[in-house]
This record gives structure tokens, C-alpha cells and sequence, in this order.
């Protein structure tokens, strides 16, 4: 796979709850509990058994390591569909608060330190 997020992707274990909006900025699917394959900075990448388009838009619950909960919106900007009819998501945030990119920024750090 061609390598095109700006920051470094940390293969971690975080808790991510999304809830879909759409474009009347309501929301059309409740929370639901994905499987986050990568996270960085900048972006995410996810996994679930649902086909959603290019271009959706999510309300995000990630609790991180330290168990603190970022609240952010990210959109999908790739799908790839994979076996067993699940698809994964690469997306991009589009709502974060300096504060909780720099929290991760730091874990990436510190990763890369051991």
C-alpha cells in the first residue's frame, strides 16, 4: 500500500465509538465501537462490517492509552472492501483540538523511544 499520510501511523489499541452525520448535520447512525487498525495525528484508519462512501462524516469518541477521551469529527477519504464483507476506512480528521494531536504526537514519541 502506497504510504500517503503526512504523520506516522501508530499500530495501537484505542477505543473509538463513531456516530455518523450527515449533510443536515444530524446524525444517522448511533455510536457503535470500531476496530482501529492505525491511528495518527492527522488521520485514522478503522475497520467494521458496514459500507459507508467516501466523504461521510463521524462524530468520534477515542478513549487513548491513558484512558482520557478525545472528542473529534473525521471524514473517510478511502474505502477498501475485504474479506468477509468487512470494509476498511482511512479518514482524516477534520475536527481535533490542537491539545489532543499534540497528546498523540507525544505517545508517538514515546513509542519511538523504546
Amino acid at each position: 500500500m502506497e504510504e500517503k499520510r503526512k504523520n506516522k501511523r501508530l499500530d495501537i489499541g484505542v477505543k473509538v465509538e463513531i456516530e455518523r452525520i450527515d449533510e443536515a448535520n444530524i446524525t444517522t447512525v448511533k455510536y457503535m465501537e470500531v476496530e482501529v487498525t492505525n491511528i495518527s495525528k492527522t488521520g485514522l484508519a478503522f475497520r467494521v462490517p458496514f459500507e459507508f462512501e467516501v466523504g461521510a462524516c463521524f462524530d468520534a469518541k477515542i478513549q487513548i492509552w491513558t484512558k482520557e477521551t478525545i472528542d473529534t469529527v473525521f471524514k473517510v477519504v478511502r474505502v477498501n472492501q475485504l474479506e468477509n464483507g468487512v470494509y476498511e476506512y482511512g479518514c482524516i480528521f477534520v475536527g481535533m483540538t490542537d491539545t489532543d494531536a499534540l497528546k498523540i504526537e507525544i505517545y508517538q514519541l514515546f513509542s519511538d523511544a523504546q
